[in-house]
């Protein structure tokens, strides 16, 4: 019996410490959370922050903010998030120019490994490479063989220097050893009309951006830059399959926390991540803004943003684009 009782006396005192254990995380959120959206409202980035906002407050019972701070290439709001409390009640989501800044800024005012946590890559949505009406080439191979014949006189248009509009370009032309002028844009509105009449015979964009003027037939997708071809047009090829291989080039959403933020914070904002992008609500909104839900672990999103980075530096290193 003796012996019985301290047995159970050391299961008993090891469930007890374990039970402590896990009552010393402390509870999470205690308050409303601080979602920062690096980019001006409106748009992708704005409609998925918003969204899942709604999808945490029905789980959690605390209020999301979603806090705009656009500017200097959503280097001012990711700071603001890199150097808040790690404590789960403020978060950032970002897009390709996170990686992209990495490289392209001299000096940022934080380290875009070092200084966040990824929680998970939200979705992904192709760039469609569309083309002038005016131009003879209809695919891929065309285009890097009229490039070869005229070195210089194709013209293609970008979102700005730096974009990835403007680096996603680069990256072909280097990969596919063709030259091509760059016209940067304040942004798709004022590209489209140039690229409809020719005076820019190309421009790699977002597919939502550019969908409506190919559904008119005012320009022609002749690629996406998926590593897949997309469900939407499933009869127009990658660049990789058309003469480009290893050519891939996406546009994402991911999010991210200060580091040092506990890890069971980390897994928990994951775990209701993944769960809003199962519900129908995220799936009908994601499908309406040509993205296509991923949700992955935050390991597994940390290696994707090392990755991203690389490829987004090399394509800034091709360029030869540097912003002090």
């Amino acid at each position: 019996m003796p012996r019985y009782n301290n047995a159970l006396s050391t299961i008993t005192a090891l469930l007890l410490c374990g039970a402590v254990a896990h009552a010393a995380d402390p509870a999470y959120p205690t308050k409303p959370i601080r979602f920062i959206v690096p980019t001006a409202p409106g748009g992708g980035s704005d409609l998925i922050a918003r969204t899942l906002g709604n999808k945490y407050t029905q789980a959690w019972g605390q209020q999301v903010v979603v806090d705009h701070r656009p500017g200097a290439g959503m280097t001012i709001g990711i700071d603001l998030v890199a150097k808040a409390t790690p404590d789960g009640h403020t978060v950032v989501l970002v897009n390709p120019s996170h990686a992209i800044n990495a490289t392209l800024m001299a000096r940022l005012p934080y380290d875009p490994v070092r200084d966040l946590t990824p929680v998970t890559v939200i979705a992904t949505q192709p760039y469609a490479v569309v083309v002038s009406p005016t131009l003879a080439a209809k695919n891929v191979r065309e285009l890097i063989a009229l490039a070869k014949a005229r070195p210089r006189e194709l013209s293609y248009a970008s979102s700005g220097p730096g974009s990835a509009s403007h680096l996603a370009t680069e990256m072909l032309s280097g990969m596919a050893g063709i030259e091509m002028n760059h016209v940067p844009y304040k942004g798709t509105g004022p590209a489209i009309p140039d690229l409809i009449s020719g005076r820019v015979q190309l421009y790699i964009n977002p597919l939502l951006a550019v969908i409506g003027a190919v559904e008119t037939g005012r320009l022609r997708v002749i690629a996406v830059t998926s590593a897949k071809r997309v469900n939407s047009l499933p009869d127009i090829p990658t660049v990789a399959e058309s003469g480009v291989p290893g050519y891939e080039a996406i546009a994402w959403y991911m999010l991210l926390v200060p580091s040092k933020t506990p890890a069971f914070i980390v897994n928990q904002l994951n775990a209701e991540t993944l769960k809003a992008l199962k519900s129908a609500e995220m799936i009908d909104m994601l499908a309406r803004a040509g993205t296509d839900p991923l949700g992955n672990t935050p390991r597994e999103a940390a290696e994707f943003l090392k990755v991203e980075i690389a490829r987004w530096g090399k394509a800034v290193k091709q360029a030869g684009v540097k912003i002090e």
